[in-house]
C-alpha cells in the first residue's frame, strides 16, 4: 500500500491516475489509453480470444474483509484464468470501474482504490498484460463494481475448448484443489479484514492463473479439451461433459488436496475439492496414448479420472469415493441467479 495518499478527486483525475499507473508499451498494443478505442496488433497466425468478468462488491469481494490489492488481483485473475483454459496468451486488458463518489473524497477510500489498482498492476506485470483502456463511472450505490475484459491470442485453430473431450480420454488437473474454499471459510469465520501480503500460498486472496501451463498444453499438443476450475470441479466438469456429449468418472482418492484443505475434516476437504470453486486450476482431458508429464511449467499435474461414452442410464459424472463405492456426482459448485 502506498504511503502517500494519491490525488484522486474525480473521474478525470481517476482516469489520469490509472493511465499514469500502468505501463502502456506492448508489441500487441499499437494504441492504448487516451483515445476513443485501443488498437491491437495480434501475432501473425493467431486468433483473438475475448473474455469478460464482473467483480462486484458483496458478491466477489468485501471491503471489510478483503485487502484492496487482493480484490484487484482477483479481478484480473478471473479473466486471465479464462484465457489460460483455452491455451491463450494475454494481449491486453480493459477495466471498467464504478466507485461511489464518497470513496474518492475520503483518504482511506482513495488508498483503497490505489490498492485495488496495485493488485491489478502487480498481476498484469507478472504476465505481460497491458491495460489498454476501459471506462470509469460513479456507482449508483455505495458499492464498487469492476468489469475486466481480457483479449488474448492463440495459434489459429488450436485454442482449447470444452466441447472436444473424447471417450477414452484421461482427466487431469493442475496444482491442488480446495485451498481457495478453505481460505474463504476461514476468512468468513474470522469476520475481520485480512492483513496478508501477496503470495501463491493464499489461493483465495491471490489465485495464480495457469497461463504458462495452458499455453504449453496447446504448444505441445497434449490436451483435447480444457476448462478452468472457477465454479468447482463438479460444476466445471459437468460443463465439459455436456458440451462434449460424454460422461466422466472421477477417483476421489486421486484428487490433489491443497495443504489448507487437508486441515479440514475428511468430508469438508472432499467437499472443498469437488464443489469449492475459485481454485483457478486447469482441468483438461488428454488421449490415453498421450504422455502427460508430472508437471508442466513448474505446476504439478495429476490424473483424476477418465472420459466415457454417454449412456442414458448412467450419470454425467460418477465418483469413486474413498470407500470404493461408485456414486453419481451432481454439480454442486457455484451458479449465479439461483436460490441458495
Amino acid at each position: 500500500m502506498p504511503s502517500a495518499t494519491p490525488s484522486i478527486t474525480g473521474e478525470l483525475a481517476l482516469i489520469e491516475h490509472i493511465r499514469r499507473s500502468f505501463p502502456s508499451r506492448h508489441p500487441a498494443v499499437a494504441l492504448g489509453i487516451g483515445d476513443d478505442c485501443a488498437i491491437l496488433r495480434p501475432p501473425r497466425g493467431h486468433e483473438i480470444l475475448v473474455t469478460t468478468d464482473f467483480s462486484l462488491e458483496g458478491r466477489h469481494f468485501r471491503r471489510d474483509l478483503h485487502p484492496a490489492a487482493s480484490a484487484g488481483h482477483r479481478c484480473l485473475a478471473r479473466g486471465l484464468s479464462d484465457l489460460a483454459a483455452m491455451g491463450a496468451n494475454p494481449l491486453a486488458a480493459f477495466l471498467s470501474l464504478a466507485v461511489p463518489s464518497s470513496l474518492l473524497r475520503a483518504r482511506q477510500g482513495r488508498l483503497w482504490v490505489e490498492g485495488f489498482l496495485s493488485g491489478i498492476r502487480g498481476l498484469a506485470g507478472q504476465h505481460g498484460t497491458v491495460l489498454a483502456g476501459g471506462d470509469t463511472s460513479e456507482s449508483p450505490a455505495d458499492l464498487i463494481l469492476a468489469d475486466i475484459v481480457l483479449v488474448g491470442s492463440a495459434p489459429r485453430g488450436r485454442a482449447l475448448r470444452r466441447s472436444t473431450a473424447r471417450p477414452g480420454d484421461r482427466i487431469y488437473v493442475t496444482g491442488f484443489l480446495g485451498g481457495a474454499h478453505a481460505e474463504l471459510n476461514a476468512l468468513l469465520a474470522s469476520n475481520r479484514l485480512a492483513r496478508i501480503a501477496e503470495h501463491p500460498n493464499h489461493p483465495h486472496f491471490f489465485p495464480q492463473p495457469r497461463l504458462a501451463a495452458g499455453s504449453a498444453l496447446v504448444r505441445r499438443r497434449i490436451a483435447d479439451a480444457a476448462i478452468d476450475l472457477s465454479d468447482g470441479l463438479s460444476t466445471d466438469l459437468t460443463h465439459v461433459c455436456e458440451a462434449s456429449g460424454v460422461r466422466a468418472e472421477i477417483d476421489a482418492a486421486a484428487l490433489p488436496l491443497h495443504p489448507l484443505a487437508t486441515k479440514l475434516s475428511p468430508d469438508e476437504a472432499m467437499h472443498a475439492a469437488l464443489h469449492g470453486g475459485e481454485d483457478y486450476e486447469l482441468l483438461f482431458t488428454a488421449p490415453a496414448a498421450t504422455r502427460v508429464p508430472r508437471s508442466i511449467a513448474g505446476v504439478p499435474i495429476t490424473r483424476i479420472g477418465s472420459i466415457h461414452r454417454a449412456s442414458s442410464p448412467k450419470p454425467r459424472i460418477t465418483l469413486l469415493d474413498l470407500q470404493g463405492h461408485r456414486l453419481p456426482l451432481s454439480p454442486g459448485g457455484w451458479e449465479h441467479l439461483t436460490t441458495r
